[in-house]
């Protein structure tokens, strides 16, 4: 993983970002960070009562045209007015006061383009006793082999899976690969970290036969299992997707592969929070909210399918709520 020719990513810019050159993610080999918080807006099992230790990091590979994180993900190295630089030991210090503030897990978000730094702030950092899990969360425009680099650092991958269509990726994500590129990281995901375990607690009356107040539950070969709101995911996959405006047909293609592939083996998130952006104003195919009808008729297709294994959205979640002030906070 040699940052001075970097190929991490799908878009094998080989730039020298050693020397300060940027390519499509917008970094140099400086790593930027623009908030490290306890974040509640994820899936229950990762957000827990506590929070996830969310730590978004500048930069992206993929610069979706609707990102809601735009403020961050477009913010290059010569344009800092978001974000600050950290070291890689600043970066371990990072993920364990999170941990001393209750995380529940270490959340990296948008991580791609800084692999190597992450993996070599992880092994400082548990070495220094850093005890949670690892969330790897992206947009999923991932290589498999940068990715089996991180095998026996992350326990949980939370990546989109945005499209199926060449068409639909081209045109809001300059990347007509991203389905083959995607759908092999979710694979190499799920040959490292397996079926889902969450650790759930049990209630009183449950808690004579164990001396903890907490029971790791696997989910492998499919065995039913009631996930309550206080499981906590301890290590799988968590495959998330957007229904976005227009695309009813792409997410139904989506979660039919999903399901197909890895029947109740890996959770999905299907969500209907998609919120129009200001930099999409122009766009009359993305400047409006995904209607209730819509979300309706693809949750019923999941059903249809049989898959279980589901979180979905309530009500309207489309909102500037869910982004959060990224006023590098806890860097």
């Amino acid at each position: 993983m040699n940052l001075s020719d970097c190929a991490l990513c799908p878009r094998e810019c080989h730039v020298n970002r050693n020397a300060g050159q940027t390519g499509y993610c917008g970094q140099t080999s400086d790593i930027v960070v623009a908030r490290a918080a306890l974040h509640m807006w994820e899936e229950p099992c990762i957000s827990g009562t506590n929070g996830s230790g969310t730590v978004f990091f500048g930069g992206c590979n993929l610069h979706c045209i609707f990102c809601q994180n735009y403020s961050i993900s477009k913010n290059g190295n010569m344009n800092r007015k978001i974000g600050k630089i950290v070291s890689v030991s600043r970066l371990s210090e990072i993920y364990l006061e999170l941990q001393d503030k209750g995380a529940h897990n270490i959340n990296l978000v948008t991580p791609t383009h800084y692999i190597p730094q992450i993996i070599e702030s992880l092994e400082l950092a548990k070495k220094n006793g850093l005890r949670i899990p690892i969330v790897y969360n992206t947009g999923c425009y991932e290589k498999v082999k940068t990715l089996r680099q991180l095998e026996g650092f992350v326990d949980i991958y939370l990546p989109d899976l945005k499209y199926f269509s060449p068409a639909i990726s081209s045109r809001y994500s300059n990347a007509t690969d991203y389905f083959i590129y995607a759908s092999a990281a979710i694979e190499e995901m799920f040959r490292q970290v397996g079926s889902p375990v969450f650790e759930v607690s049990l209630s009183n009356d449950d808690k004579s036969h164990k001396a903890s107040d907490s029971e790791n539950l696997d989910t492998s070969n499919n065995t039913a299992l009631d996930i309550s709101e206080t499981a906590l995911m301890k290590k799988g996959v968590i495959v998330r997707h957007l229904l976005l405006p227009n695309c009813a047909e792409d997410s139904r293609q989506i979660l039919k592969y999903l399901y197909q592939t890895y029947g109740n083996n890996v959770y999905m998130s299907i969500m209907n929070q998609y919120t129009p952006m200001p930099q999409v104003a122009a766009l009359p195919s993305l400047s409006r909210k995904v209607t209730e009808q819509k979300y309706d008729a693809l949750i019923d297709y999941a059903i249809s399918l049989g898959i279980e294994n589901a979180f979905i959205q309530e009500g309207s979640t489309a909102s500037e709520s869910f982004i959060p002030a990224f006023t590098s906070e806890g860097v």
